[in-house]
Parts: structure tokens; sequence; C-alpha cells
């Protein structure tokens, strides 16, 4: 959401010839409950070219207290116990097996047996069946093509993640988004007293196109000193999938138009992120209200656009 809005849901309105979105400030309460990192792989072999992990020492490198696996450095107790570093600053320097104080013991062995295994992505159960040595792993997860996208609502603070099918579910159920089938659209975006609204974000709207999912953004927020107006298109997938497709933004009354066309960008890059970087069609205030018509006193923006395949 923009700097300084607080989290609301933006609730919108409708008519049988387009689509009039009105926002209102209504308190959003998300149920996180889904909110569970990916399942670890299990503890049995994994295999890949007829290679697998050893099963016991992968067990013993899992923190007793978060159950995250554990990386330099490796400290335990005097009896022995290990724990990981981010571990031990939370448990106020006391083994939480024996209740010894546990000092300042690396446990040196461990993280040279380390050295040695190749472990399955964390990510497996999502289709990921790469090994990798165990100091690699890590690197990886943070750009494996099969880690869970967060979900792409830009009205909440929502840290649910998943594959992109339980995202459209969630979003449909949880945040009462929109769904419409189509690759061409025409929205008409309202707001009462815009002069008094310098960050707002109104509903996500989800579209059905080429069999894939595509979220489609509009907010207010300043732009240094200019309050502005943005609309923009995010991918449901990712980077290289969504290099396939572009887009076209077009806004415009009493003969001017402004238009924009463009590539959507992945959830994976952030809403925030996009709309900071300016990637997308940019309407200033007095023109968005230019175009609205009338005294100026109310917006009424049409934006119309379309998506299409690149071949």
């Amino acid at each position: 959401m923009a700097p300084g809005g607080s989290a609301l849901k933006e609730v919108l309105e409708s008519n049988s010839t387009g689509m009039d979105y009105e926002v209102k400030t209504t308190k959003v309460e998300v149920n996180n409950s889904n909110n569970s990192k990916p399942a670890k792989s299990g503890s049995a072999g994994v295999a890949k070219h007829g290679m697998h992990s050893n099963n016991g020492v992968y067990e013993l490198l899992e923190c007793p207290v978060c159950t995250n696996l554990m990386y330099p450095p490796i400290h335990q107790c005097p009896n022995g116990h290990t724990l990981c570093s981010n571990c031990k600053a939370r448990v106020q320097n006391t083994c939480p097996t024996c209740r010894y104080e546990l000092g300042n013991i690396r446990c040196l062995a461990l993280e040279k047996v380390a050295e040695s295994l190749e472990v399955p992505c964390r990510y497996q159960n999502l289709g990921c069946h790469d090994i990798f040595p165990y100091y690699s792993k890590l690197k990886h997860e943070q750009h494996c093509r099969f880690r869970p996208y967060g979900c792409p609502y830009a009205g909440s603070e929502c840290l649910v993640t998943g594959d992109i099918s339980t995202l459209v579910v969630h979003l449909k159920d949880d945040h009462k988004v929109d769904m419409h089938d189509g690759c061409t659209f025409n929205h008409r975006y309202v707001k009462s007293n815009p002069h008094e609204v310098e960050n707002a974000t109104w509903m996500l709207t989800v579209f059905n196109c080429f069999g894939r999912q595509f979220c489609l953004h509009f907010e207010a927020f300043q732009l240094g000193m200019a309050p502005v107006y943005m609309a923009f298109l995010r991918f449901m997938g990712d980077e290289n999938e969504a290099k396939k497709f572009s887009y076209s933004l077009e806004v415009g009354a009493h003969g001017r138009k402004l238009t924009w066309q463009g590539i959507p960008r992945s959830i994976r890059d952030s809403h925030r992120k996009v709309r900071d970087s300016q990637d997308g069609l940019i309407i200033p205030r007095n023109l968005a209200l230019y175009f609205s018509g009338g005294d100026r006193q109310e917006l009424k923006l049409r934006v119309t656009g379309r998506i299409w395949k690149e071949e």
C-alpha cells in the first residue's frame, strides 16, 4: 500500500456496462491460518541420478529449537547438545535440552561433516528435485523457481504464501477479489472528495487470460510532492513467463488520452516495488480530474486495457 496509508480494504461497485470502483475505508482482517512455511522434505532418501542424503546426519543438523537446518557457527553446550546461532541468542545462553550454560563452544566436527553432505531443496514437494552441497542449499533456495509466491493483494499486509492455484483460491475466498475472464477490460475508478485522499489502494482485480492470471492494480500516492494515480499489471508467475506477455492501458476524455504499454511484472516483485519503479500508467491528479469531467470534485476515471501474448 502507499506510504502512510492504513490497512484498508477497498469495496467495489459495478454496473452492467462497466465497473465502477468506489474506494471505501474498511478495516481488513485476513485469516493467515494458511501462513505456514513450506514443508521440509522428509528424511527418506531423495533420489536424483541415484543420489541421496544421509538421513541420520541430516537430522543432527536440524536445530532442536526452530527445527531449521543449522549453518556455521553451530553452537553446542558442554554436554554436546547443539543449536543454531539465531536460537542461541533467544535462549539466553542456556541449553534448551539440559539447561546448562552454553558458553561459546562451536561444534566444529558437525560443521565439517555438513560440508560433505548433498541435500535436497526445501521446495522438493513443490517440484524442485535438484540436489545441492549443504552450504550451497540456502543460496539456491533464495532463487529457486519452485519457491512459493507471496500473496499479491495490496490492500493489507498479507503473509500467506503458496503456489499460484493456492493463491488464486486465497484471493477469491479470503480477500473477496473480483475474478474476470478475458484479455480486455474497461474499468471506471470512482472516489468522492479525491483532494482529501493522498494514499489509497483500490481493490485488486484478477483476470484469467490465456490460461494464466493477471492482477490489475490502481492506487493514489504522492510522487515527490505531486499527487498521482497509477495503474499497472502484475503476472501470477515468474519473471521469465511474464516476458511472454504484453499489455496496454489507456485513459482519457475530451479528445485527450494517455497510453501505456509494457510487460507485466511478476508477483515475485512486490506491488510496492513495481509502484516505486513507476512501471505503469501514471496519471497526475489534475489531469485525472480533468478526464473525470464535471466540477473536478469527484474522481470518475475510466481505464481500458488489453493483454496479449508475444509470439
